[in-house]
């Protein structure tokens, strides 16, 4: 029974071995695609003009509140302490604005970030479904990406980076 069990072990993992070597892997980079698509350059585009517009905002209110400090500092002889605490209370509103503001448009799930997640959605589809393409065309059963971090990938060999058939696939010509 016991050289029935071990033979049977050891046909299972010949099996299971076997699979194993028949399986194809490969990797490309994302960000490198990304890079190349010529709708990419139009989405930073367009998150450079708003980005812009807002830390213009911000640098206004930020001169605002400068200001509003200089202002006090040159009337504050002529000011009872009441007054002078209104006024430093006004400034500090004003900046407790200035703060929410930066932080609803550049915080952690601010509108800089939604916004970008928005227009790159539909380019991250296009790539993801070309990414699907040549995996299936190419028996892949495993893709990496490259660029992800942590990707963990230390090495690797270029005649199994799929970039840039995922080019190919997405119609882009490569330029440099």
């Amino acid at each position: 029974m016991k050289r029935f069990l071990t033979i049977a072990l050891l046909f299972g993992f010949t099996l299971i071995s076997s699979q194993l070597m028949a399986q194809k892997f490969g990797y490309i980079d994302s960000e490198y695609i990304l890079n190349k698509h010529p709708d990419y350059k139009i989405v930073q585009q367009e998150l450079e003009k708003l980005s812009n517009a807002w830390k213009k905002e911000a640098q206004d209110l930020d001169a605002e509140i400068k200001e509003m400090y200089v202002q006090l500092k040159a009337e504050e002889v002529l000011l009872t302490e009441e007054m002078y605490q209104k006024r430093l209370g006004e400034i500090w509103e004003k900046e407790k604005q200035s703060q929410e503001f930066s932080s609803r448009i550049f915080g952690i799930n601010g509108q800089y970030f939604q916004k970008q997640a928005e227009l790159l959605q539909p380019l991250q589809s296009k790539i993801y479904d070309a990414i699907e393409r040549v995996s299936r065309k190419n028996n892949l059963a495993v893709l990496f990406d490259k660029a992800s971090v942590p990707s963990g990938i230390i090495y690797t060999d270029p005649r199994h980076d799929y970039s840039e058939f995922v080019l190919d696939e997405l119609g882009i010509e490569d330029n440099n």
